[in-house]
């Protein structure tokens, strides 16, 4: 059996199209490595904020003002994309804005608390707006029956992209401490290290990813913005008929949640919890993305084999293990075991949902869903982290009870799954839907 076989593609597409879609799971997988979890988020509580007893929470906020931002707005600049067959070209726009804000980053530095929120807010809603509206091509490339492994190869490349970041990062910022340069000045490299490579990889997905949504003739006449508010305002007086798209965003709001937590926050937990070093943390986070990547893209071919709910469940599980581990080792090797299962969970389970979204999504409309999709992640990032902060801060920093809290997330994902028929949710995808175009359509 072919380990990429092209019948789990649809028609008319070739598969240097998905190494183009896979290249922008690639390329801004080094932002949330480097920026949100692996470097810059431990900077930010230890140089930036000095570890003042806020820091932390400080943190969160800034990541929750940006995840509010595309809750209220990506939904709509889905439906816009689909009314509009824009998706493409505005993804080029969002690359832009957050390869540059990135970049950017490199001139917050101890004490610029503001400044360094306002760009981690900009950057991280741009990082958003792309990771939607890239997702939105997966129904356009893979077969119903092959959601799950198409969506694996691109997030487990993606984790390789965050490898290859960090890698660079780590190999320079080892080399930085072995001249005696203060963090202050090597962490801004990093960022322009990680901008570079996010633009230059994302080049390849903008030279061989195609768009082949049609505009919607009555978007063209009545104005995008108007018509893409009208079907999302349609999408939701027909929640009833997808209802089992509505019970899965549920599930995504609670477990995501504590995704969001594991990238967002590991590396200030095994800082100032466990006691890693810098360099320590660094090989961490890569010694998870690479079991990330693993994770990924074996579960894709187990979702596909046993079905995308007894998928997803088996992660959420794995996840509540995660926790209770971290929440009681006192040792870095203890921590490396609650590491190592994240990585393997986190890979899965943020793969497994992407893939039960494209089952869903009626393809006329898949960068709305997405778009959806979108809001209910970023609801969940902010309900995360910020609790974790919150509970961080309420118990004079205690992250143990924080991260042992984070485990009713899971489990409160696995009580709103069971609701979940995927059967039913793709028939009602299936009757919503309208003929394949004639690109799509068999030779």
């Amino acid at each position: 059996m072919a380990l990429f076989p092209h019948d789990a593609l649809n028609p008319g597409v070739r598969k240097r199209e998905v190494f183009g879609w896979a290249m922008y799971d690639f390329a801004n997988s080094g932002y949330t490595t480097v920026v949100i979890t692996a470097v810059f988020a431990a900077y930010f509580v230890g140089g930036i904020a000095g570890k003042a007893p806020w820091a932390t929470f400080a943190w969160t906020a800034a990541l929750s003002v940006s995840y509010a931002i595309v809750m209220l707005t990506m939904p709509s600049i889905g439906a816009y994309a689909d009314l509009r067959a824009a998706k493409k070209r505005l993804l080029v726009l969002v690359t832009a804005g957050c390869v540059a804000s990135t970049a950017a980053l490199a001139l917050a530095g101890p004490g610029s608390v503001l400044l360094a929120m306002l760009l981690v807010i900009v950057s991280n809603t741009f990082y958003s707006y792309g990771e939607s509206l890239t997702a939105a091509f997966l129904p356009e490339l893979a077969r119903p029956d092959a959601m799950g492994k198409v969506s694996g190869w691109g997030w487990a490349y993606g984790y390789f992209g965050g490898m290859l970041a960090l890698g660079i990062c780590l190999a320079y910022v080892l080399w930085a401490q072995g001249q005696g340069i203060a963090a202050d000045r090597f962490v801004p490299v990093t960022m322009l290290l990680t901008a570079l490579i996010y633009g230059a990889a994302a080049l390849v997905t903008f030279r061989l990813l195609r768009e082949r949504a049609q505009p919607n003739p009555q978007a063209l006449q009545q104005g995008g913005l108007r018509a893409s508010l009208r079907q999302l305002h349609a999408t939701f007086r027909q929640a009833r008929r997808y209802r089992d798209f509505m019970w899965l965003l549920a599930c995504l709001v609670c477990y995501q949640g504590g995704v969001a937590v594991a990238i967002t926050l590991a590396a200030i937990y095994a800082e100032q919890v466990i006691g890693f070093q810098q360099q320590e943390t660094m090989v961490l986070i890569f010694v998870l993305n690479f079991a990330a990547a693993g994770g990924a893209f074996a579960w894709g071919y187990l979702q596909d084999r046993i079905g995308h709910k007894p998928a997803l469940s088996l992660t959420l599980v794995g996840w509540v293990a995660t926790c209770v581990i971290a929440a009681v080792t006192t040792t870095k090797g203890g921590f490396w075991w609650a590491a190592a299962i994240a990585g393997l969970c986190m890979g899965s389970s943020q793969s497994s949902g992407r893939a039960m979204v494209g089952m869903f999504a009626p393809r006329r409309q898949s960068a709305e869903f997405f778009g959806l999709w979108s809001f209910a992640v970023r609801l969940a990032s902010i309900i995360g982290p910020l609790t974790y902060g919150a509970i961080t801060w309420a118990t004079g920093g205690n992250q143990r009870t924080a991260i042992l809290s984070t485990s009713v997330l899971f489990l409160a994902g696995l009580v709103l799954l069971l609701k979940v028929d995927v059967q039913r949710g793709r028939e009602a995808a299936l009757e919503s839907d309208v003929p394949l175009p004639r690109e799509w359509a068999p030779a």
